[in-house]
């Protein structure tokens, strides 16, 4: 399954060390066509296959000439930061993200650090057909580069806001769940740099994911006992590749993953109003955090680039997806589970207030999501006879339909599915009942 960002799929079932290697040997080639660098970093989350893939991809970017730098098993906003600290041509991270244990994929990465957009994304696909390989003389060579975390972890506690005594005062007992992905290799000297007391489960960073490792909330039984368990004040949990994190409160409860980036928002907005940025499907939390700061609160396109790329036209303060998945500029414009980390427990210590009482100040939305069958119609006929059908609602357009009642305070989007034959409705209301009733509005309003 190829994206914008990378290519994806099952272990052995499509995604094989041949695919790995054709398209991490023309991301090599896109990386050397676009300027005189030739370095590329890797890095790779703790899955099984990831030795593998990675062996794979290192033989494949050395065969067009490139010097692979390889920080091994690490969190991908790490293999992101290695790209600027390193002036590379790029990066590639070995990743499934979220995925079920049985997938894995490759991501790229360009020289910015951030990941390739639609454009770069299709030049670099066009090297597919032809891979200029290098000859004898020619080849890439590989180095390690063992400091990637600790220069990682150093952005985060810099951060000019990050008050770390004030964090450290408070002891903070934290629970942690990194689902033995690669959280281990970075969150228990984050959570040790800021003075907290940490009970922790699945930190060894083997692959072998003891649950679903989507942090949702039903996937999070176990933190939720161990907060039970050890009377810790917050849990967290974060995915394989550490670029999303989910907050489980001292009631030992999942509050839902849209809550950390509204939190991480509501800490930032204190210290530094501004515009903030996020997708056309992350919760209306956040547009209640951004209408209390006095900012705008800016919508792009799904996908982490689209948010990415518009925080830079915006000059935003914050921004991210409602996945968990949080970007502060200050650190690199790219979801990062620490980062966030550290902001939530700041809004701790600032405020004085617990994980829960933080999240019923906000209040509550319901997110309700369903498949439709895809219409006969071209979609963009269908948008249009939407759009017209529901005139009091503000439609917008850049990525499906999006459309929103704001006096109501529940919103609808509907985009395209790349792999199946469907329509994703994603509906949000004050109630569940609300937003259920909104979808089944919608599917009678489809065409057939």
């Amino acid at each position: 399954m190829v994206s914008v960002s990378g290519v994806r799929g099952r272990v052995g079932d499509g995604l094989t060390p041949e695919v790995i290697a054709t398209f991490a040997a023309a991301f090599g080639a896109y990386a050397r066509s676009r300027g005189p660098g030739k370095t590329v970093v890797l890095g790779r989350d703790s899955r099984v296959s990831g030795p593998m893939f990675a062996r794979a991809a290192t033989a494949a970017l050395q065969s067009v000439g490139c010097d692979v730098v390889d920080v091994g098993i690490a969190p991908t906003p790490t293999v992101q930061l290695a790209v600027e600290d390193l002036h590379a041509a790029g990066g590639l991270a070995v990743t499934a993200s979220h995925n079920p244990i049985e997938w894995n994929a490759l991501k790229f990465i360009g020289p910015s650090g951030m990941f390739l957009d639609g454009d770069e994304a299709a030049a670099m696909r066009a090297f597919l057909d032809d891979i200029p390989r290098a000859t004898w003389d020619g080849l890439g060579g590989w180095s390690e580069d063992a400091d990637a975390v600790e220069r990682h972890l150093k952005r985060i506690l810099a951060i000019p806001f990050l008050d770390v005594e004030a964090i450290r005062a408070k002891r903070f007992h934290v629970a942690l769940d990194c689902v033995r992905g690669a959280g281990g290799t970075i969150f228990p000297r984050l959570l040790e740099a800021l003075g907290c007391t940490v009970d922790a489960i699945n930190m060894e960073t083997d692959g072998r994911f003891p649950r679903e490792p989507e942090p949702v909330a039903e996937n999070l039984k176990e933190l939720e006992a161990l907060v039970r368990r050890t009377g810790a004040a917050i849990g967290l949990a974060t995915d394989p590749d550490v670029d999303r994190l989910s907050l489980v409160s001292g009631e030992g409860r999942a509050i839902g993953e849209d809550y950390t980036l509204a939190l991480a928002s509501m800490l930032v907005l204190r210290h530094r109003p501004g515009a903030v940025v996020t997708n056309l499907s992350t919760s209306r939390l956040l547009d209640d955090v951004a209408e209390r700061a006095g900012v705008p609160l800016v919508r792009a396109a799904v996908g982490e680039i689209n948010v990415a790329r518009r925080m830079q036209a915006e000059s935003a303060t914050i921004g991210g997806e409602g996945n968990g998945g949080v970007i502060l500029p200050d650190v690199h414009l790219t979801r990062d589970a620490p980062v966030a980390a550290a902001l939530v427990l700041q809004l701790l210590a600032e405020t004085g207030e617990s994980v829960q009482s933080l999240a019923d100040g906000l209040g509550r939305y319901e997110i309700v999501k369903e498949k439709v069958a895809r219409p006969s119609q071209p979609l963009d006929a269908v948008y249009d006879a939407l759009a017209a059908r529901f005139p009091e609602a503000d439609a917008d357009r850049q990525d499906g339909l999006r459309l929103d009642w704001r006096a109501e305070k529940k919103w609808a989007h509907l985009r395209p599915s790349g792999t199946e034959p469907i329509v994703r409705v994603i509906c949000e209301a004050p109630t569940r009942a609300e937003a259920a009733e909104l979808v089944e509005t919608l599917r009678a309003a489809l065409p057939s």
